[in-house]
Parts: structure tokens; sequence; C-alpha cells
């Protein structure tokens, strides 16, 4: 498939008296294309977030990534090191809270469907690590249709800002979810992939889950050292699939 060309930009998205801003890929050639929300890692939108929503938008796609820390560290987007994580750690488990990522990721929703080159009814979502744990929560939201979880840790114990866990709220779930977990995934033990899996297969949501021997936690992002070449390269063959579902 030809990639297309895309053009990018920084764009605010409004709620009441708060901004948040968000990195926004579309293709240049006209036309109609659904939209998809990117969630990011505790690392913020960094260059491999900005990167994966380039490549989802050059397939045919409008792709949007809102800053998920801009509440309490605008602009935030930092590197792989102990340090980074640290921080990044406690700005995703200490200071979001689930209502609030639901509005932050609705209100970019929103922003897509009042673009005139998006199909309105046509709204999917892809996260890594935080974000792939977000991802699961953004599945639970009326617009969209289908859902890229990768190696979301704390779904079945935790939920941001607290409550149930948000493994809870697979029967509010309306689309069809893809979930990729590394076997090597220290934070993800086996028995939470079996769980989340059987909670899916419970109640009927249309799913596929994704298990990748010898690929550890972040084995689709390649500036870590726990990139997996070949792991990466099927789940994006798979994510493909499932997005095609919107056209």
């Amino acid at each position: 498939m030809t990639e297309l060309a895309i053009g990018t930009s920084w764009v605010k998205l409004l709620q009441n008296n708060l901004q948040i801003s968000a990195y926004l890929a579309q293709p240049e050639e006209p036309g109609t294309y659904p939209g998809i929300v990117v969630l990011q890692e505790i690392f913020g939108v960094n260059s491999h977030i900005r990167d994966v929503t380039e490549r989802i938008a050059k397939l045919g796609y409008v792709a949007i990534a809102p800053a998920l820390f801009d509440r309490f560290s605008p602009g935030f987007a930092t590197g792989y090191t102990p340090a980074d994580i640290e921080v990044g750690r406690k700005y995703a488990w200490e200071q979001t809270t689930a209502p609030e990522l639901l509005n932050d990721i609705q209100s970019a929703i929103d922003y897509l469907k009042a673009l005139p080159q998006v199909k309105p009814n046509a709204i999917g979502c892809i996260g890594f690590c935080f974000g792939g744990h977000v991802a699961y929560l953004a599945a639970t939201l009326p617009d969209i249709k289908v859902t890229a979880s990768f190696y979301g840790a704390r779904i079945t114990s935790n939920t941001p800002g607290g409550g149930a866990a948000t493994l809870t709220l697979t029967p509010q779930i309306p689309g069809t979810i893809y979930a990729f977990f590394g076997m090597e995934d220290a934070s993800i033990p086996a028995a939470q992939t079996e769980e989340i899996a059987a909670e899916l297969e419970k109640y009927k949501i249309p799913h596929r889950v994704f298990r990748y021997d010898g690929a550890d936690h972040g084995f689709f992002c390649d500036r870590r050292a726990s990139y997996n070449p070949k792991a990466a390269a099927d789940a994006w063959i798979q994510v493909k699939q499932l997005f095609s579902q919107l056209n």
C-alpha cells in the first residue's frame, strides 16, 4: 500500500476553561477518512508517539494524540532513562484520574468529528504502556468502534485516580478490542493477560488477544531497548487489519 502524504500540527482541545494540546496528523489528499485517537506512554507525546500518529495518518486516517499530562505538566515529553520513567509513572498513576482522561479523549474525538475530512461514525483508538491501559478505558466510550491496547499494565488491579479496576468496565465496551502483550513483560504477568482475555470472552466482547513470546514491555517502541522488531511488525499488521474495519 502506498503511503499518503500527510500534514502535521499541534492543536488545542477545549474543555470549559481548560486547554489540552494535541498532535494532529492527517492526509493531505482531499477526501474523508476515519479518525484515530493515539494514547501516549508515560513519556508524554514524545517523538515515538508523534511518529506512530504520523504512521497511522499515512495509512489513510486522521490521527490525534492528546497530551494527557497537560493539566499539570504542559508540554511534557521525555525519553526513557530511569529518571524519566520515575517522573512519568508518578504523573500517570498519581496525578491522572479516569474521568479526566475520558474527558480528554472525548475532547479529541469531538475535535476529530468536527473536521470535515473525518467520518464522524468511524473513530478508533490505540494506546501504549500507560496509554494501553487508558485505551481499555477509552474503549467504553460510545464513539469508539475499534481499540488497540498495547501492554496496558494494571488493567486487572487499578484505575487511574483510584476506584474499581478498569477491567470491571469490560461489559461497557461497545466495539472491538485487540490487546497486545509481551510474554516477558514482568509488569503484566501471564495470569493477568489470561484474566483480561477471560473477561472479554465472558461478556462476548469482539476481541483478539496477542501474546508474543520473547517480547518485553514496550516491544513496539523502536526507541527503547526492549524493542522487538518481529513482534512489532506482526502487531502492526494486526492493527492495520483492525483499523480497516472503520473503512
